[in-house]
């Protein structure tokens, strides 16, 4: 595939792809989540505008950490008129998701701490378990290994995990 030259103002979908190291498959997905647009050729091409290799990349970072897309999606559609995101919308997207980072690192040092010493399952069969649950009292808490999941995200509860 050729590169396309530096002041293009559309990308095919095969350099999009080159260019943003994702596969064509997924940057199909996105624009079928509404997370990016294209316009269509007289031939039904799709064109994508420049700037698009910077939704990508946002989009990419975002799920890299752990950001459901569902949540990268809400945040690029509050953007106005579907513009491209400058540094103070990534920082004021980023600082938005910190607050769920942290619940998810926390569960996971919580997991990391536990997980030698017990499964979480709740069948007490080891002598030094941390997960020590008498008469069932997580029980009432919900199903699975309560300890180790922790609070649950709004989202979980309605959706499964992340």
């Amino acid at each position: 595939m050729l590169k396309p030259p530096f002041d293009a103002a559309e990308l095919t979908v095969g350099q999009l792809a080159a260019r943003s190291g994702v596969a064509v498959t997924a940057l199909h997905f996105y624009e079928d989540k509404g997370l990016i647009h294209s316009r269509r050729t007289a031939g039904n091409q799709r064109r994508y505008p420049r700037e698009t290799l910077r939704r990508v990349a946002l989009i990419r970072v975002a799920h890299r950490v752990g950001i459901p897309l569902r949540m990268v999606a809400e945040a690029l559609a509050e953007l106005p008129e579907g513009r491209t995101p400058t540094r103070a919308d990534w920082s004021r997207l980023s600082a938005g998701w910190r607050a769920e980072l942290d619940v998810r690192i926390d569960r996971l040092t919580r997991l990391r701490d536990d997980l030698s010493d017990c499964i979480g399952c709740g069948c007490l069969s080891v002598d030094r378990c941390v997960l020590r649950n008498p008469d069932d009292r997580f029980g009432d808490e919900g199903t699975g290994p309560r300890r180790l999941l922790g609070e649950r995200l709004p989202d979980e509860s309605r959706n499964g995990p992340a």
